[in-house]
């Protein structure tokens, strides 16, 4: 995998965010700011703006280093700077290398969810993004220990993340904005935690077409 991968599941996330932009409208609406969905894709469309101002051979620690810098400067809420500081941490994590294999992914996904952790301040169960990508992560990470290929281990980690997004549902915030509403939160799947697992999805379909 190089920096073409990398552009490639930024595109097909930008993609799958602006597919389902009123559909994570209408979630936020329930128990946010119903604008989680503008939010997102305004920001996947400047990341695509921005990554076509790097030269070609930028290396794909770059390139996601600069994603999540334009994320952070374009996405309101507490998304841009969760995405952005995920994806920059992941961005260090792969450093200047050209290419990276399973491991190296492996890391910088835990990196980025580690980045989220650290300044959302949310663990699994409190109804965030980081319920979709717990599972997604520590999924991918134990397939690969296990021996699964690459293609079959990250599919898993899309179906984790998708399942944990729908278990939010049921689910009583205590972090963000949905957290003001208390027992009103229950019964509505959290927009983050649903837009984290279109993210991952990307991935999948990337690592899945050879990209």
């Amino acid at each position: 995998m190089d920096a073409s991968t990398v552009r490639r599941w930024l595109e097909l996330a930008a993609a799958a965010v602006g597919e389902r932009r009123e559909e994570l409208t209408a979630l936020d609406a329930a128990i946010g700011d119903a604008d989680h969905g503008a939010n997102m894709d305004r920001g996947f469309q400047a990341v695509l703006a921005k990554l076509a101002e790097l030269p070609a051979d930028a290396p794909p620690g770059r390139v996601l280093s600069t994603a999540g810098g334009t994320l952070v400067s374009t996405v309101g809420g507490a998304s841009g700077p969760l995405w952005g500081s995920a994806l920059r941490r992941a961005g260090r994590s792969l450093g200047d290398a050209s290419s990276f294999g399973e491991a190296e992914l492996v890391a910088a996904l835990e990196a980025a969810l580690a980045a989220v952790v650290e300044l959302g301040g949310a663990g699994p169960g409190d109804k965030t993004m980081v319920d979709a990508l717990v599972p997604a992560v520590r999924g991918m990470r134990d397939c690969l220990q296990d021996g699964w290929e690459l293609s079959a281990a990250i599919d898993a980690a899309a179906r984790g993340a998708e399942a944990g997004a729908r278990l939010t549902a049921p689910m009583r915030a205590v972090r963000g904005r949905a957290s003001y509403l208390g027992e009103r939160s229950i019964g509505h799947q959290d927009p983050g935690a649903t837009s984290a697992a279109l993210v991952i999805d990307a991935l999948a379909r990337t690592v899945r077409e050879g990209g």
